[in-house]
Parts: structure tokens; sequence; C-alpha cells
């Protein structure tokens, strides 16, 4: 399959559609305007009534009239743009592949190594967000806005987020198997007054900072990260980006020097994070509250991998700060796994947490409600410093076969770390109300992970959707969820070029991502939670039809507290969703009949933690049958906090190819 570079097949029509949209921007852009400052947010709102001098009334008395006035005269000539934009949308191609030609710009794609599939495995991740990135006046409705300085602030936040260096500190202890939240904390406690034991509600494993200075490039290329090989619970083949920190003895409260050194030494570089951030010189203009040290994920700061101070206690001193003033901070995550590979949790086979960062080493990545055409482009220029390949604008556009006239795309955005092979997309023709007139669908990828030393092509499937969102259309999305599993299967099914008896190619992985817009708690979505999707695909989260684990929280934020002071910014989101209290006050719950929409305040107890309608699953169906996938990490990440109204999560899979296995 070829896969498309440009929007249409040649020049002559990219011109013509390039001349007809120039012809309706102005119209649309005026039109915006006009009803964007008719929808203030709740910012604003604050902002205007802690500022006497906001004459705002007086703003729209004058401006309103001046953009009327011009929507008006720019009327004529959309309506000649539109009668030739229109047209064209039947030759459009369905989606742009993009893959960054000068790799000097990206931070991560350069240390990838090709995986031949041998040692114990190799891991994968995931990470799939819906950012809502509409139109201005329409992103208000859902209480956010500047689109435009929003998207390049989420591309920022997501590739330094990934880019950052991975610690792993690997327990080898003959009497101690698992750590303890308090004990843990012996090894890294934050700054300030909040440093005490505090145990994390709801069994979750929250993300532990560490005062870090360094880039994403030789981590591991020390002697004790060539010298920590081998043995259960090691680093797998093609990890990169990783520090390994290995400390040894019975008492694990207390770091070795030789450790202290790994974590505050062979972990110092910062060439190519300052690299990162070159040429971001442009400051997001969206409005902020007022910093506090140690405020972090800024929409004012160049990076926004920049977190609170962090000191790592080690015995009864401490490291000294001075030494990294003017270096940037990140936040390592610190895996807690030991030889024998036991949990935090005992009745979990694999680690779970609330994260202020988007994982490390983050392989592939799924958005939803990426809507603007500007600001695709500004959030792909910000992407293309991690992710190599990216599929975006995706969609159709007019009238296509059954579905109705489509004004805007899918939304949908795909990047990945690794060449995609193979690329489908499908509009659900289903589609009723406001949902009709975007081209909601599916896209369906092939992408190459590795070969075997026999040159087969080892594969993964990935697939990135939007379902219906109007509350109460069930059967639609039922529907859509049965064309989804058609759709997956004939791509598979076309796109393979293995047989039983001579496979020329191994399927790693098949995952499924994206907004479905239901959750497994409200009664409503029962016909959605008893799916055959959830017999064929796994969800991490999930028991079965109505129940979640225990510790799965929502990913559905309420619209109205999101520039709230105690969840804006990651650091401040993250610890207010580790409480049941804090996610009462700001995740949208179940509904029901006792209770109103509106979620501040509320001191009931309500079923679950919170609507959870944004998904990954994956399938153990149709892989390489010697090879067996499973879950090793899984994510709520707050880093998008103030950005978007929902929670991005993130999964890790590590494909075992039980070569080395004792």
């Amino acid at each position: 399959m070829v896969l498309y570079t440009s929007p249409f097949p040649n020049s002559f029509l990219s011109v013509l559609h390039s001349f007809s949209w120039g012809l309706i921007f102005p119209c649309y852009w005026f039109a915006d305007k006009l009803v964007g400052s008719f929808v203030p947010t709740t910012y604003e709102k604050r902002q205007r009534a802690d500022d006497p001098c906001y004459f705002h009334a007086l703003c729209i008395i004058i401006t309103t009239p001046i953009y009327l006035a011009l929507l008006v005269a720019s009327l004529p000539f959309a309506l000649i743009g539109f009668l030739l934009w229109s047209p064209l949308q039947s030759a459009r191609r369905p989606y742009i592949y993009s893959r960054l030609q000068d790799k000097s710009h990206a931070n991560g794609a350069t240390l990838l190594s090709e995986w031949k599939a041998a040692g114990n495995g190799k891991s994968f991740c995931f990470g799939s967000a819906n950012v809502c990135l509409l139109p201005d006046s329409l992103a208000r409705f859902n209480n956010v806005f500047n689109t435009q300085a929003r998207a390049k602030e989420i591309g920022r936040r997501i590739r330094n987020g990934a880019s950052r260096p991975q610690i792993k500190i690997y327990i080898d202890s003959p009497t101690n198997t698992s750590i303890s939240a308090a004990s843990f904390s012996s090894l890294v406690s934050p700054q300030g007054g909040d440093s005490t034991n505090r145990t994390v509600n709801a069994g979750m494993k929250r993300t532990t900072s560490m005062e870090y200075k360094g880039d994403n490039s030789g981590c591991n290329n020390g002697e004790d990260g060539r010298d920590d090989k081998g043995g259960s619970g090691e680093p797998n083949e093609g990890e990169e980006n990783t520090c390994i920190v290995r400390i040894n003895g019975e008492d694990n409260s207390h770091m070795s020097d030789i450790d202290t050194d790994i974590v505050n030494g062979q972990a110092n570089a910062s060439g190519t994070a300052e690299h990162a951030l070159e040429g971001d010189t442009e400051i997001s203009k969206t409005p902020n509250h007022k910093q506090k040290d140690g405020d972090s994920g800024s929409l004012d700061s160049y990076s926004a991998s920049r977190e609170s101070l962090v000191k790592v206690r080690v015995g009864d001193g401490t490291v000294d700060q001075s030494t990294v003033n003017n270096k940037l901070l990140y936040k390592a995550s610190i895996m807690k796994k030991t030889s024998v590979r036991k949990k935090k949790h005992m009745d979990e086979t694999f680690d779970h947490e609330i994260s202020a960062f988007f994982p490390a080493n983050l392989d592939f990545l799924c958005l939803q409600e990426v809507f603007d055409k500007r600001a695709a482009e500004k959030l792909k220029e910000q992407l293309h410093h991690y992710f190599e390949y990216i599929v975006y604008d995706v969609g159709v556009y007019g009238c296509h076969a059954c579905c109705s006239f489509k004004f805007v795309n899918s939304g949908l955005l795909f990047a990945s770390r690794y060449p995609v092979m193979d690329a489908a997309y499908h509009c659900y023709p289903n589609g009723r109300g406001t949902d009709s007139l975007a081209s909601k669908g599916a896209l369906f990828l092939k992408v190459q992970v590795g070969s075997t030393p026999q040159d087969q092509r080892i594969v993964g499937y990935i697939s990135c959707t939007h379902l219906q969102a109007i509350a109460g259309d069930t059967t639609v999305r039922c529907e859509q969820l049965d064309m989804l599993q058609d759709w997956l299967s004939e791509f598979r099914k076309s796109t393979s070029s293995s047989s039983t008896a001579n496979p020329e190619e191994l399927v790693a992985f098949d995952v499924i991502c994206g907004d479905l817009n239901f959750d497994n708690c409200s009664s409503e979505d029962k016909l959605e939670q008893q799916h055959s999707l959830f017999t064929h695909y796994k969800d991490p989260c999930r028991i079965g039809p109505g129940e979640d684990k225990p510790w799965a929280i929502g990913t559905l934020l309420d619209p109205e507290g999101l520039y709230d002071e105690e969840v804006f910014t990651p650091d401040n989101l993250q610890k207010v969703l580790e409480s049941e209290e804090g996610r009462k006050g700001y995740l949208v719950y179940p509904t029901s009949k006792n209770h109103s929409s509106s979620q501040k305040g509320r001191k009931a107890s309500l079923k679950g933690n919170g609507r959870r309608i944004d998904y990954m699953l994956y399938t153990e169906e149709g892989l390489y049958l010697e090879w067996k996938v499973e879950v090793e990490e899984f994510s709520f990440i707050t880093q998008l906090a103030g950005l978007t109204d929902h929670l991005p999560v993130a999964m890790r899979l590590m494909v075992s190819t039980g070569e080395d296995d004792p």
C-alpha cells in the first residue's frame, strides 16, 4: 500500500484547493472570533472579576460591529470558495503521512535500533489523549480556549515528557520482595512540608520525583549499565533512554554511594535536553495562574518538563541543589521491581499509576479531536521533535457515499517512532446530530518494529477511533463498535503477507486506542459494556461489564474546574486525583438521578472513580503463537492539565519471546 504524503494526487488540485480555502478562511476566522467573544471561559470570567479595570463589555461593543461587518463583506468570497472547495473533496485523500527528513531534530527517533527478537523480549509504550483542538469558538463550550497556542503547548509537553530519561531502580534482596509506600519514600521524598510519608489513596502508585539533569542519551552507557544484564527482572532488548540503578543488600531504605553516583553523576548530561528546546523561542500566550515555586507545566514555560525541586535523601544527608540551578530538571519514573517481579499490589500483575508525565520512551501516540487544521500543523511540528512518523488530517470532507456533509475531519492523529507500513481510514456512516458534521471514524495502521535473524518482519497493528459522543446514542455506538471490528479484520487480512506455512512477518501486538464516549460504570452504557469487542480485546482497567478495577479512575474532567489552582498544573492535578474526595470534586461521574450534573463540592459517594471514556485495549488473538503479550504498566497522565478536559492514558506492553527464559 502506498502511503499518501499529500492530500491530493497532483499539484494542480493542491493549488486549486489552497486557493478555494483562501477565499473561505477570512469568513471562517471572523465567524470564529465573533462567536468566541460571547462564550467566555471560567478563567476569563475570574480574570475580569479580579480586574476592575477590565472593560470587557466595552470591548464587545466595539469589536462586534467590526467582526460582523467584515463577516458580511467576506461572505461572497466564501461562497465562491465553497463552490470550488466542495467538489475537490471527492479527490482528496483520507490522510497525510509525514516523515521527518532531518533526523537531527528528532531526539527520540535517532535512538531506535532495530529489534532482532533476541533476548527476553521488548516493551512497547502506547499513549492516547483527547486534546480538544476544535475551532476556538467551539472549544470554549468545553471551557478551553486559544486553540493555536494550546496545540503548540500540548506538543511540547508530550515530547518533553516522552523524551525525558527513564530511571529504573531494581531491588535485589533475599528478604524483601516488595517495597511499601512508606519504605520507598525514604529513597525519594519531595522538598518542603509535603514530604511526609503520604499514603496514596485507593492503592494507586504515584510517579516519584528525583532531582535529575540530563538528556535522553547515554544513560545506559556506563559500566553499571553494561554490567546489569542477565537474570530475571533485567532491562529488555531495545530499551533506550534508560538509566539503571541497582540496590543490593537486605536494607533497601538507603542507597549506596555507588548507586547515588549513578543517579546524580552518570546520569548527568544536558546537551540533548537543551537541544530539544532549541528553536522554541515563542512563549505560549495562553493565560496562567500566578506561578509558584515548584509549579510545573505552565503554559508560559519553555519546557513542560520543568518540575518542582526535589531532594534525594541519602542516609542523613541530601543532594545539593545548587549544582543544577541552570539545568533542565526532569521527573524520572522509578519502576519498583524485584527479582521475582512481585508488585506493590499483590492482586495485580502490572504496575499502575497516576503520573505527571507521559511515559519515557513513548513509542506510539493516538490523539483525538485534532479538528483544527492550523492547530494540527503546529502540533505536528512539535511532535516531530520526538516522533519521526506522523499521520494527520485524517478524514473526509463534503459528501461521501451515504454519509452526510462533513465540515471537519475525524480529528484523529497518529505519531510513531517506528515506520508505518500501511494505513487505512473508514468513516462511520451513522453519526447523528452535531457528530454527523465531523467525519468521525477509525484509523488503522500497520507498523514495522523489527525483524528476525531470518529476515522476517516483526509488525504491530494499532487502531485509533472516536465514537459518537451524544449521550443516549447507545445503539449508534454499538453499531460503530461492530464496524470497527469488521474494518480491523479486513485491514489485517488485506495487509498481511504471511501464510501459516510460510510466515513472512510476525505480529507482535494488536492495540485499539481512542475516546469511546462510554464508561464501564454508568447504567445507561450497559449495551456498550457488554459488547463483543471486550471478548476479543482486553481492557487492563476492567474486571467485567459494569465493574472497573479499584485503582482505575475516570478520564473525563469536569470542565468547570479546569482552571482551579488546585488542579491547573500537572503536579497539582496528580495530587488531587490521588484522593477520593479530589476525584469527586474534579472528575465527571456516572450520571445519577439523585445528583445534578455539576461536580463541584459533591460529597456523596458514587459508583466507581469517575467516567473512564478513554480506552486502551489489546488482544492476544492473531499474534505470533510462540510469543506472549502482557501489560507492564498502565498510567493516567496529568501532564496536559489546563489544556484539555480529558486525562491521557498510557499502556506499556511486554512482548516476550521466551528465548532466554529459564
